[in-house]
């Protein structure tokens, strides 16, 4: 019998892969609901704080504040995105109890409710770094649980985690296996398993099942053809990109400050609750929450908006990033980039709105992450636009090249410095340096 048969019949083989795809499907319940929940609480929050003006300047200081007090209390190793602390679990060696720090089944409870609470209290909260968070940690707990080999633990269930997490937030599983090999493998090179291929589907099937789309934002068979519109590609890749490096900057370079002079977290987290709610006041509430619907409108030319929404938008999610509160970067990344999109095709109308509006959501998601294939691949499979893989494809090369010019390391390669272990001959020569 050959190794492949001994391993098709093996009860323990079996016993994984149940083990793998059950993980998928809890995970894409689960993302599923916070899917949901998240609309909610953003449109909750929008309209609450447009009746009433008065109530951002209470709730949102206060209720970051509150929310960042949870997290560092309560659910240690939940703050931010949670991929910087998949990806340090993922490339070092850690043992057991120190992986747990990282990701965990108290970490995934953490990563459920308190990016609501976030945006119950107005902040810019993605979802797609705590899915990914949750996804890793739910199948780290289920490898514990059923005693997986150390190998299994090390690598294989945290990569399908945060993969299943990522496909279902989006309901892209392209975009899941992509952002496996690029952005949590980090090398062309990395394997990807069967398994974790089909923990991938399983959670973006489920994802489906409930949310009933695959389409985020349009169904339209968007078309560049060939000739002057061309033109679009360059300007919104290069800006896009340009705009992502930046953000990009200001996040690792702000995080950076605000952990050398170890400012009090709760304090940080009510200024920047303050900050939210100034941004959501001049916005008219735009840039709180998500970001979803109004990057949805905007595509779809249901929305006008001021054009210093981007602007507005990206403070937002860096005011949110800094208060340390569970909270991804993704979804408002492309609301973002829904708003510069616009503002580019009413400046330069060189091509159709929504042509340029998807080019620069690309580029920007592109230039912040530096990750070209994870992002033209999102966007392709968010709205069917096949016609227009190549422009988007272009532009989130042209993007992650001009964003490197401003920051060179990527973005999460560059926050997981917060979360590695420091060698214990290392702590003890610092030690012994302090005492002399």
């Amino acid at each position: 019998m050959s190794e492949y048969s001994k391993s098709f019949f093996s009860l323990n083989s079996w016993k994984q892969r149940l083990v793998f795809w059950l993980g998928a499907v809890i995970i894409g319940l689960l993302i599923s609901t916070m899917t949901l929940l998240s609309e909610w609480a953003s449109e909750f929050y929008r309209a609450v704080s447009v009746t009433y003006p008065w109530f951002n300047f209470v709730v949102a200081p206060f209720g970051l504040a509150l929310t960042a007090w949870i997290t560092f209390r309560f659910f240690p190793g939940s703050q931010g995105s949670g991929i910087p602390q998949v990806k340090t679990a993922l490339e070092l060696p850690h043992t057991q109890e120190e992986r747990s720090k990282l990701v965990s089944f108290r970490i995934a409870i953490g990563k459920t409710f308190l990016p609501i609470m976030g945006l119950l209290s107005g902040a810019s909260v993605g979802f797609g770094g705590p899915a990914t968070h949750v996804g890793a940690s739910l199948m780290a707990s289920l490898g514990k649980v059923f005693k997986f080999p150390v190998h299994y633990m090390e690598k294989g269930l945290l990569l399908a985690g945060s993969a299943a997490g990522f496909a279902a937030m989006f309901s892209a599983p392209l975009g899941g296996i992509m952002f496996a090999i690029e952005e949590m493998g980090r090398t062309l090179e990395e394997r990807i398993s069967t398994l974790v291929l089909t923990a991938i589907i399983f959670s973006g099937v489920t994802a489906y099942s409930i949310l009933n789309h695959t389409i985020y934002f349009t169904d339209n068979q968007l078309s560049l053809p060939w000739g002057n519109g061309w033109l679009a590609i360059p300007l919104c890749g290069i800006t896009g990109g340009l705009l992502g490096g930046i953000f990009s900057k200001i996040v690792v370079s702000g995080q950076n400050y605000i952990k050398k002079k170890a400012f009090p977290i709760v304090k940080v987290a009510f200024i920047c609750g303050c900050v939210i709610a100034l941004l959501g006041y001049l916005s008219q509430g735009e840039s709180f929450g998500t970001g979803y619907q109004l990057a949805r409108n905007i595509l779809q030319d249901k929305a006008t908006v001021d054009p210093l929404f981007p602007l507005y938008k990206m403070l937002a999610t860096i005011a949110t990033f800094f208060s340390g509160i569970p909270s991804g970067i993704f979804v408002p990344s492309i609301a973002t980039g829904a708003g510069l999109g616009a503002n580019l095709a009413a400046w330069f109308p060189i091509a159709p709105t929504s042509v340029m509006i998807l080019l620069t959501i690309t580029a920007y998601f592109s230039g912040m992450l530096q990750s070209p294939l994870t992002s033209f691949v999102v966007v392709l499979e968010m709205t069917h636009s096949h016609d227009l893989s190549i422009p988007l494809m272009t532009a989130a090369f042209l993007a992650s090249g001009t964003s490197k010019l401003i920051n060179p390391e990527p973005l999460y390669r560059a926050l997981c410095n917060a979360y590695r272990v420091q060698p214990k001959n290392v702590k003890q020569d610092d030690a012994q340096k302090k005492k002399k």
